[in-house]
């Protein structure tokens, strides 16, 4: 079997993609680094959810320390760009973890989520691999969303409604802000 480091962003990103890595033939350890997610009682939530989520799952997961100062001090300068920045800093984290720890492979569950930008994602992790020198194993796993989310549901844990960083959370609050007042005139 080969080893692979992944990043996992939360539980539920993680019920298709561990087991669909797994028929590949990865020996799986998780890595739950994701400074960029705000406010850190969210953070706590997500966490306590792959807590219990790994115990289902016999997966290992490893928790760096929460740290979101980094993303918080370099993500305003990112602009647009922000969702880069926050790949980078994530998956680069991961490929350098991966390295320190002498396994050949990383990898990410964002690839699961239909939410995320899934080129740049990948534009990304390849070009960290080279940097690196870590394979990053590619797998457009978002073909098994509905796979997914109905083999988290009924665990009845923690499953957020935004990607975690404070822009996103702005963004939903507008939608949402946006939605009602769309409800109000109609």
């Amino acid at each position: 079997m080969t080893k692979l480091l992944l990043h996992i962003c939360c539980a539920p990103c993680s019920a298709y993609s561990v087991p669909a890595l797994r028929d590949e033939g990865f020996d799986i350890t998780g890595y739950y680094y994701n400074p960029n997610i705000h406010p850190t009682s969210e953070y706590s939530r997500r966490e306590d959810a792959l807590q219990s989520w790994r115990r289902i799952a016999d997966l290992t997961v490893d928790v760096p320390e929460y740290d979101c100062g980094e993303y918080l001090t370099a993500v305003p300068t990112a602009g647009k760009d922000r969702c880069t920045f926050c790949y980078e800093l994530r998956l680069r984290t991961t490929a350098r973890e991966a390295k320190r720890r002498e396994i050949g492979t990383f990898s990410t569950t964002l690839l699961y989520s239909i939410y995320q930008k899934h080129d740049l994602l990948r534009a990304v992790g390849e070009r960290i691999a080279r940097e690196e020198h870590v394979a990053f194993h590619y797998r457009d796993l978002r073909t098994g969303w509905q796979k997914g989310y109905d083999a988290y549901r009924p665990t009845g844990l923690y499953r957020q409604n935004y990607c975690g960083c404070i822009f996103s959370e702005k963004e939903k609050i507008d939608r949402r802000k946006k939605q009602k007042k769309k409800e109000k005139a109609g």
